[in-house]
């Protein structure tokens, strides 16, 4: 009998397309997924940051404030009262500044900070000849035993020109120096005043060098007890001596003193040279402050 050759062909396909089809299942089983896109990085967290011109120096040049956060409690942190004599407290303020830009998640939520980085930028200029901003690199060799750029462009020691025993001529070491015709005779000095007025700090810290200490201030009803506590806050943080009271020589006008007479707690920060800005002693004294006032204020 004759064999019909279709059925081995059909034979054939059917195989084929059995074996088709477990392919496809199989392949099927072990489909490669796309490729996941790369996840995009958390965003860092921010914060607001609000810039003001307070004032302007006797030559004209802005007196500026820095302020960051929203909270109830507001801060107030002072570099360079003493312009070019202390340069290393504005370079340690714009560090700060720098910081608080890097690192925003440093300020308590209930916490307002602000930021006055020069507070005397025409002794600043005498020293540094440079408008605005510098850095270390920036700063040439000047003998700093002759006040060089202490006072304002009229010779007034802006420290001596607050309404704290104020008087017409006043002392820094062994020398007398001018405290301006009146208190807040100075433009420097009168910003700072209109700007605590209006900012209304729980607290304040002002940097200067060079005697690697932590000072209370106090006026005519001596030391306030809170002032007391971020002065130990500071130092124990920091490693600079707490000292209650200055007594090494008279001091009259100062503008930590003021701010004691209108009942703000202020301290003095005095660096250990007046060349370094001994940025990790200061910033645990800083986290120390704000760890202080967070605490108070839960």
């Amino acid at each position: 009998m004759r064999v019909s050759s279709a059925k081995p062909i059909l034979i054939i396909i059917g195989v084929v397309g059995v074996l088709g089809a477990f392919t496809f299942a199989i392949s099927g089983l072990y489909k490669k997924e796309p490729a996941l896109l790369p996840i995009k990085p958390t965003e860092p967290k921010s914060v607001q940051v609000e810039h003001r011109v307070i004032g302007k120096s006797v030559e004209g040049r802005d007196i500026e404030a820095y302020i960051y956060g929203k909270g109830a409690t507001n801060l107030m942190f002072v570099g360079g009262i003493h312009g070019g004599y202390e340069w290393n407290s504005v370079v340690l303020a714009y560090q700060f500044i720098d910081y608080l830009k890097e690192n925003p998640e440093i300020i308590p939520t209930n916490l307002t900070i602000a930021v006055i980085p020069s507070a005397n930028p025409d002794g600043v200029y005498r020293v540094i000849k440079k408008e605005g901003r510098f850095d270390v690199n920036d700063v040439p060799v000047i003998e700093q035993v002759a006040g060089t750029g202490r006072f304002n462009a009229r010779g007034v020691d802006l420290n001596r020109n607050f309404a704290c025993k104020w008087k017409p001529k006043s002392t820094w070491k062994n020398k007398i120096v001018s405290a301006g015709s009146k208190a807040f005779s100075e433009p420097e000095a009168s910003a700072i005043r209109d700007f605590v007025l209006a900012y209304n700090p729980d607290g304040a810290i002002f940097w200067h060098s060079k005697a690697n200490s932590v000072y209370a201030s106090e006026c005519m009803r001596g030391i306030l007890p809170q002032t007391l506590d971020i002065m130990n806050a500071y130092a124990e943080a920091s490693g600079y001596r707490a000292v209650k009271s200055f007594d090494q020589y008279e001091i009259s006008g100062d503008a930590e003193g003021w701010l004691a007479s209108i009942n703000v707690p202020a301290i003095t920060v005095e660096l250990k040279t007046h060349e370094t800005v001994e940025w990790e002693r200061n910033l645990a004294g800083i986290k120390a402050i704000f760890k202080y006032y967070d605490q108070r204020a839960k």
